[in-house]
């Protein structure tokens, strides 16, 4: 049983050393290593979004902590790049005297290097890039360099061990396929390319695959390790022997061998001669490098665990909407204690948090956050993915808005909401409501969407946008992700945005519709649900249809809606949706929150 986590608001210490003297560290060691620059993505040897202590070294040597983002140094100047969501936090969190702040789309690392790297040196570590990206860091005139140890690691004096949690098993009754039926199902896969292994460096294919899961991460319930599948559904998991108890080897049984990752490189010239998959977005260079010097064939293809766990079994899609029935009970408790303690200005963004967890807290089968909460008053709403600390932490005022962004790892599936709150206990200004009312407008558009199969996310990005460009507004993100099932929160390979892979969605898959809006200094707006892909109901199409069922079920703040701006449509959508919420939510509550309830349901 994998225990519950704690409220995580604040970052942690990391480090012992000032700014100035990490990054003098760090070119100290460059220096004896023979190149003139490096670069630090944010993720670790796995690739992954979330990483344990142990792979925090954006944050060690910048002070940055967003999800997302990279940093290149060079001997006179350095740069930290992250996307729109991150771009406030970063320069908050970044000494301007050391480091350049810049928008990874709009001011592309490739260009920065062009201007600022020619005929340098620049090195890297193989096992924090897949190939893709290296190549997408190309300029001419630059000339990277695989490192064979990273100095970075060798100037980090105080850097944590890495995690040793133990791997245990995921009962049938919630991963709802056999790991031997999932196992021969992809090794099916490879022997019908023609191939005779495959590489699994993300640790959520293994996961999935072996059905386990661990407590490596704060948020995520993975045991961080590298797996090989082979053709005949054998498989190699490298981790740490002491990580797998006996339990957790019986389940696995015994075609599933667990070796020390000091044996990896043996395992892959073990394979010189054969064909080997490796999917190279989400596979280190390393890997590709080690391979071709073994002599082994390189095969590019998908990860054949990706598509597979992004499309929930029958028992999973259930599991989520039991998570989401359960996490409901929570977010009512939430809404309601906010609506009654909000007005008196004593709560701040830390306690709301904190609130919040508590109640999940006492919800069955709840395991922890799937991601640090985020909990913006004013301002800080619009700080994308606004991260409170001791040092930020802020009171919500009477009469403001407030984002509360957050989710629960539940054994059986995983959640995440986002509820903009009005604080009262005056009434919202007319121009807030309008923008609220947009952005729900765009959130209604995505969730009753139809839509043939063969359509991906990209294509859908902009229906929630439309109400927002018919004002001449946007926002700067995604309108949303794929979430797995107690896995990560943020899942590929589907995602609505412009920016995302062309992958059609399919039945079973879950996906976030979060749409928003951002006025800098002022507050942020965002409201999401998770959506479940379910085949539509159209006696007259032509072709397969698609549609999304609504697995959250949380009231909208009425206070920020203005209904004389919902069509017809769009109002019996929200009555309807609340309706829902009322009749499965309120049998759970005691009296006085489910009086609440009934009131927030309310037909507009």
């Amino acid at each position: 049983m994998l225990p519950v986590d704690t409220c995580n608001n604040a970052v942690t210490e990391i480090t012992t050393l000032s700014p100035t003297e990490r990054l003098a560290a760090l070119r100290a060691r460059l220096a004896e290593t023979g190149v003139q620059g490096f670069i630090i993505p944010r993720s670790d040897e796995h690739l992954g979004e979330y990483v344990p202590p142990a792979g925090e070294r954006l944050a060690w040597l910048t002070g940055f902590t967003g999800s997302a983002g990279m940093a290149i140094v060079l001997p006179d100047r350095a740069a930290v790049f992250t996307d729109g969501r991150y771009t406030l936090q970063l320069r908050d969190q970044t000494d301007p005297a050391l480091w350049e702040c810049r928008h990874i789309t709009d001011e592309p690392a490739s260009a920065w290097l062009k201007a600022h790297a020619q005929d340098l040196a620049i090195g890297y570590d193989p096992w924090l890039l897949s190939g893709p990206a290296v190549e997408r860091l190309a300029a001419p005139g630059v000339h990277f360099v695989p490192l064979a140890a990273n100095p970075l690691d060798a100037a980090w004096a105080d850097r944590p061990a890495a995690p040793m949690a133990e791997a245990v098993p995921h009962p049938l009754r919630y991963a709802g396929q056999s790991s031997i039926d999932k196992r021969a199902e992809a090794a099916a896969a490879l022997r019908e390319a023609g191939e005779e292994a495959v590489v699994l460096a993300d640790p959520h294919s293994s996961a999935w695959l072996l059905n386990i899961r661990g407590g490596d991460l704060d948020h995520t319930p993975l045991a961080l390790g590298v797996a090989l599948l082979h053709a005949d559904a054998r498989v190699e998991l490298f981790m740490a022997p002491e990580k797998v108890p006996a339990e957790t080897r019986v389940h696995l049984g015994n075609q599933v061998v667990v070796r020390p990752r000091e044996e990896l490189p043996a395992a892959l010239d073990a394979l010189r001669g054969k064909r080997v998959r490796i999917d190279a977005e989400v596979t280190p260079a390393w890997f590709t490098h080690w391979l071709r010097e073994a002599g082994a064939e390189i095969s590019a293809g998908e990860d054949p665990c990706r598509l597979p766990r992004a499309c929930k079994n029958p028992v999973e899609r259930d599991g989520a909407r039991a998570a989401h029935r359960r996490d409901a009970v929570a977010m009512a408790r939430f809404l309601c204690w906010f609506a009654t303690e909000a007005p008196k200005g004593g709560q701040t963004e830390i306690s709301a948090a904190e609130q919040l967890l508590a109640f999940r807290r006492q919800v069955q089968h709840f395991r922890g956050e799937s991601f640090p909460a985020i909990s913006g008053a004013g301002e800080h709403g619009a700080i994308v993915h606004y991260r409170v600390t001791p040092e930020t932490n802020r009171r919500i005022a009477p009469d403001e808005c407030y984002l509360i962004d957050s989710g629960g790892q539940f054994v059986d599936g995983t959640t995440d909401i986002t509820r903009t709150l009005w604080s009262g206990p005056g009434p919202a200004p007319a121009r807030l409501k309008e923008r609220v009312t947009r952005v729900l407008q765009g959130h209604i558009a995505l969730a009753t969407a139809r839509f043939p199969a063969g359509v991906a996310g990209p294509h859908l990005d902009a229906l929630a946008r439309r109400p927002l460009w018919d004002a001449g507004l946007d926002y700067d993100h995604g309108t949303g992700h794929g979430v797995g099932s107690f896995l990560s929160v943020h899942e590929g390979p589907v995602a609505f945005s412009r920016a995302a892979r062309i992958v059609p969605l399919r039945e079973g898959m879950i996906l976030s519709d979060e749409p928003g809006f951002y006025a800098a200094g002022e507050y942020g707006i965002r409201l999401e649900n998770l959506l479940l892909v379910v085949p539509a109901d159209l006696p007259q199409a032509t072709k397969p249809f698609l549609c999304f069922e609504t697995l959250t079920l949380a009231p909208f703040d009425r206070a920020l809606i203005e209904p004389g701006l919902l069509t017809v449509a769009e109002r019996d959508w929200l009555d309807a949706y609340h309706a829902r919420v009322l009749a499965e939510v309120a049998p759970q509550l005691d009296g006085a929150t489910a009086g609440w309830l009934r009131e927030a349901c309310a037909p507009l």
